[in-house]
C-alpha cells in the first residue's frame, strides 16, 4: 500500500531540504569580545585610591625612617636589613601587615593636614 510517487513538476525547482533550526544564542566563549567593561568608579574621597604600595612605603620611610617604622609596625621587613623591595614582597603576601601599613599612611596624611601646609 505504498503511495505512488509523483514525479516532480517540470516548471518547479527541485525541493531543497528544510533548513535546520538555528542554534539558540549561547553565551560568548571566554576571551570573546563583549561589551566594554565600565570604567572603574572614581573614588575622590579615598586617599589610597591610585597610590601604589611602593609609594606608601617610601612616604612612610621618609617620614618615620626605618627605625621609627619598625617601632610603629614591628615586623622583620622593617627591623632587620630593611629595604623597600623586601618590604613590598612581604606586604604583598601578608594582608594584615599591609592593612597596618595603609592605616599608618592614612594617619600620617591626617597628621600632615592638621599641621598645615607650612610643615610638609
Amino acid at each position: 500500500m505504498n503511495a505512488p510517487s509523483i514525479p516532480p513538476s517540470p516548471d518547479l525547482p527541485p525541493a531543497s531540504p528544510q533548513p535546520a533550526e538555528a542554534p539558540p544564542p549561547s553565551v560568548a566563549p571566554e576571551g570573546a569580545a563583549g561589551p566594554a567593561p565600565a570604567a572603574p568608579p572614581r573614588q575622590p574621597r579615598n586617599p589610597l585610591h591610585g597610590v601604589t604600595l611602593e609609594a606608601i612605603v617610601v612616604a612612610l620611610q621618609q617620614h618615620y625612617g626605618w627605625r621609627g617604622l619598625a617601632e610603629q609596625i614591628p615586623v622583620r621587613c622593617f627591623q632587620s636589613d630593611p629595604s623597600v623591595s623586601s618590604s613590598l614582597k612581604f606586604l604583598r603576601k601578608t594582608p594584615w601587615a599591609r592593612e597596618k601599613v595603609e592605616s599608618l599612611y592614612l594617619f600620617m596624611l591626617r597628621e600632615r593636614r592638621r599641621q598645615g601646609p607650612s610643615s610638609s
